[in-house]
């Protein structure tokens, strides 16, 4: 037999209007603002003994190709001259925390887990611009 629960106790439900969905400019600009929370945990995690190497690896042949003067689209091409750059830093970003567990990831974000759930996002959002094909040539 269950019991019943005096009425006095019974969680109310928040029947308050939803928030609005956030655009996409106040998107961006939050995740600008995460930026130094970003720079830290990249540094952490390649530090960090836990992660794959090979993803490592990755990560700084990417940084070295956005450095090199040589690009697939060229930087003066108004538009597009930075979207090869952010791309492929953004899939080298989502492919380094994927590879680590989500435990190793958290003990070295500092900020919020909603910051982290954005930044996440953000970079598999990007990173889904390349093609299923070509991820699976990446080192595990």
């Amino acid at each position: 037999m269950t019991e019943r629960v005096p009425a006095s106790e019974v969680t109310v439900v928040d029947e308050s209007d939803p928030v609005e969905p956030r655009t996409m400019k106040e998107m961006v600009a939050e995740t600008l603002l995460l930026l130094p929370n970003v720079v830290v945990l990249l540094t952490r995690l390649l530090r960090d003994p836990r992660v794959p190497i090979r993803r490592k690896v990755f990560v700084g042949s990417v940084l070295a190709y956005v450095v090199s003067p040589v690009d697939l689209v060229p930087d003066f091409v108004v538009g597009l001259g930075r979207l090869d750059d952010i791309v492929f830093v953004s899939l080298a970003i989502d492919h380094l925390m994927s590879g680590a567990d989500a435990e190793i990831v958290r003990e070295h974000w500092n900020g919020s887990q909603d910051g982290l759930d954005l930044i996440r996002s953000a970079f598999s959002w990007i990173a889904a611009v390349v093609p299923d094909t070509v991820r699976e040539l990446l080192p595990r």
